[in-house]
C-alpha cells in the first residue's frame, strides 16, 4: 500500500459510520446501556451532551432515566443532521456523489480482491458486478453495512431517529450542525487513491466487521469514552482523525458556544466519537470557559 495514504482498517470504516451518514445508519440481544451524558451550564443556558452511535442493536435500552430527564427539560434538540429519519431525501445526493457507471469498480480491483468481493456478494445472492456502478467510497460503506444487515440490524431503531421522533412528539424544534450532503462530501471529496484504499480494507477486513462494531458498541453502552478515544486513535491516521473528528468538533463547539449565549435548555446528540479524547467537543468548550460535567 502506498505509504502516504490513510490506513483504512475495518475499525476505521466502523468509526466512519459512527460519525457520518447518520441518515443511512442501521441500528442490533437485550442490553441495558448507560451511555455517557454530560451537562454544560452557562448562566441561564444549559446543554446536555449525549454520545450516540448511528449503528446500534435495536433491543439496547439506552433511554435511561437520566436521558429521559434531560430530554424532558430541553426545549431544543440538536443533531448532526436534521433529516436523519429520511434517508430517501439523500438518495439523489448519494447517486450524484457515489456513482460512476463509466468506470466499473471490479475492473479497478486486483484479481484476488475481485474474487473475494464476488464471494461476499454471492453470499447475498448478488452477482460479482453488483457494485460496479458505485464509486469506491460508497462501495466500501455498502460492504461494511452488509454483515450488519445480515445480522438483522434495524434502521428504524437508530438513536438519532428515536430522539428526533420524541422531540417532534413534544413539539421541540430540531436543529442540525451539518447537512446530509455536507456529511457525504467528507467521503466523496477524498482522492480516488484514498477511496480505493478504503475499499481494499473493507474487502480485506470484511470478516471482522461485526466483531469490531461490537467492541465499539460495548464501549458506548457502558459510557466508556476512554475506550472510544482509544479505538479512535488506533483506527485513524492523524490526517483522517483531523478530517472526520477534530475538525468537525471545532464546528460543533463553535455552534454550541454561540447557542449558549442565549437562555434555555438544549439536548445535543452527536456521534460518541465526538465526545471522547483530547479533541472532544467538551475539551473545546472548556477552552471557551464552558465546563462539561458527567452526569
Amino acid at each position: 500500500m502506498t505509504p502516504h495514504l490513510p490506513r483504512w482498517t475495518g475499525r476505521t470504516v466502523r468509526l466512519l459510520l459512527t460519525t457520518l451518514v447518520a441518515g443511512l445508519g442501521l441500528w442490533a440481544t437485550q442490553v441495558s446501556a448507560e451511555p455517557a451524558l454530560w451537562k454544560v451550564v452557562n448562566g441561564p443556558s444549559t446543554a446536555y451532551l449525549f454520545g450516540s452511535v448511528h449503528l446500534l442493536k435495536p433491543t439496547a435500552v439506552w433511554d435511561t432515566p437520566k436521558v429521559e430527564a434531560a430530554l424532558g427539560e430541553s426545549r431544543e434538540l440538536w443533531l448532526e443532521i436534521t433529516d436523519v429519519d429520511d434517508p430517501a431525501a439523500m438518495q439523489s445526493t448519494v447517486r450524484s456523489l457515489g456513482t460512476d457507471p463509466a468506470h466499473p469498480l471490479t475492473n479497478r480491483l486486483d484479481p484476488a480482491r475481485q474474487k473475494r468481493l464476488a464471494a461476499i456478494l454471492s453470499g447475498f445472492g448478488a452477482p460479482p458486478t453488483a457494485l460496479d456502478a458505485l464509486r469506491p467510497w460508497l462501495a466500501a460503506v455498502t460492504l461494511s453495512l452488509f454483515p450488519m444487515q445480515k445480522a438483522g440490524y434495524d434502521p428504524a431503531a437508530g438513536v438519532d431517529r428515536l430522539l428526533k421522533a420524541a422531540a417532534v412528539k413534544r413539539g421541540l424544534p430540531v436543529m442540525g450542525f451539518e447537512t446530509s450532503e455536507g456529511q457525504l462530501h467528507y467521503l466523496s471529496d477524498m482522492s480516488e487513491a484514498e477511496q480505493m484504499d478504503m475499499l481494499h480494507q473493507s474487502i480485506d477486513d470484511y470478516d471482522t466487521a461485526l466483531a469490531e462494531l461490537d467492541q465499539l458498541e460495548a464501549a458506548w453502552e457502558r459510557g466508556d469514552d476512554g475506550e472510544i478515544a482509544r479505538l479512535e486513535a488506533k483506527g485513524m491516521t492523524p490526517a483522517l482523525y483531523q478530517r472526520l473528528l477534530a475538525g468537525r468538533n471545532v464546528l460543533f463547539a463553535r455552534r454550541l458556544v454561540e447557542r449558549m449565549k442565549q437562555p434555555g435548555v438544549i439536548f445535543v446528540a452527536v456521534g460518541a466519537a465526538h465526545l471522547a479524547g483530547p479533541d472532544s467537543v467538551q475539551a473545546l468548550l472548556a477552552r471557551s470557559g464552558l465546563k462539561a460535567v458527567r452526569q
